[in-house]
């Protein structure tokens, strides 16, 4: 078997500072059949995207089923083109005995001419309930915080 020829070496090209403090939660690069006539992505799925990065950092207290309970607010600031580069960064603002609420903020790297610049594109906010095997609302359990004394 031969060996397969050297690749040339590519430059390293620096990542893009990161535009917000919250955590990553989701990349996702939307692609032509999720665009409307205009060219711009659809609204709803940067919507459905928005749910999925969102139910992140509530999963990791609930442990178990939840649901999306409300979608608080949602602003679409820029539109949404095929080929960008969506970061999806959140942080969660509220707990409650059943339902945790997040923040949700959406920055595209724009594929033409403006590499390595973040452009916030979409912010949300949302809630999640934790839900029992019937579907009914249950009572979120926050682990202890430190060790037993």
């Amino acid at each position: 078997m031969s060996e397969l020829p050297a690749l040339p070496t590519l430059p390293v090209l620096p990542a893009p500072a990161l535009p917000c403090e919250h955590e990553l939660v989701l990349k996702v690069i939307p692609m032509p059949a999720d665009s409307n006539a205009n060219g711009d992505i659809f609204g709803g799925w940067v919507m459905a995207q928005v749910d999925l990065a969102g139910s992140v950092l509530p999963a990791r207290y609930i442990r178990g089923r939840m649901a999306t309970v409300a979608v608080n607010e949602f602003i679409f600031k820029q539109p949404v083109r095929v080929g960008d580069i969506l970061s999806f960064f959140s942080h969660v603002t509220r707990i409650g005995r059943t339902s945790i609420t997040v923040e949700v903020e959406v920055y595209a790297e724009r594929r033409a001419g403006e590499t390595g610049q973040y452009r916030k594109v979409t912010e949300a906010r949302l809630t999640y309930v934790a839900i029992d095997a019937e579907g009914r609302p249950r009572a979120i359990v926050l682990p202890e915080v430190g060790g037993a004394s």
